[in-house]
């Protein structure tokens, strides 16, 4: 695994996500803090900005999975946002954090947040695990699942 990363903090996005009515009524800002590790050796030596990943772009892409589709928990938003990350065949591993500043805590809090780190490669066995979960259900619904 590379050391090089690409880190984009304090992303601020408005959504609609939260287990609350209100939440999704009136949404409320999100932040999120990414940081991709990645090789930048061959986007170095050749200034080729094809070789690595955008951050401009991939900031953009962050913030679009974080408006679409609301979600009760911030840690399916977690996970969503590294999908994204990951898609990009350079990403080799992604920390995302999510943090929701405004939760509706009764406590007086500076803020609540949840982070994940992910694989490609993990990444890549679970797409192999539910392609394989996949074949074995179309094989027992073929046999009449005797």
């Amino acid at each position: 695994m590379s050391t090089d990363s690409i880190t984009l903090t304090g992303l601020r996005i408005t959504a609609h996500h939260g287990v609350f009515d209100f939440e999704r009524e009136n949404g409320q800002e999100f932040v999120v803090d990414v940081t991709v590790w990645l090789d930048f050796r061959a986007a170095a030596s050749g200034d080729d900005l094809a070789r690595t990943i955008h951050y401009g772009d991939l900031a953009v892409e962050v913030a679009d999975a974080v408006r679409r589709d609301p979600v009760d928990l911030i840690e399916t938003l977690a996970e969503r946002i590294a999908d994204v990350v990951l898609a990009h065949d350079a990403a080799e591993r992604v920390r995302v954090t999510v943090h929701k500043p405004q939760a509706p805590i009764e406590i007086p809090f500076a803020d609540v947040s949840v982070q994940i780190e992910r694989a490609q490669i993990e990444r890549t066995q679970t797409e192999r695990t539910q392609t394989e979960r996949a074949q074995i259900e179309r094989t027992q619904a073929g046999r009449g699942n005797a």
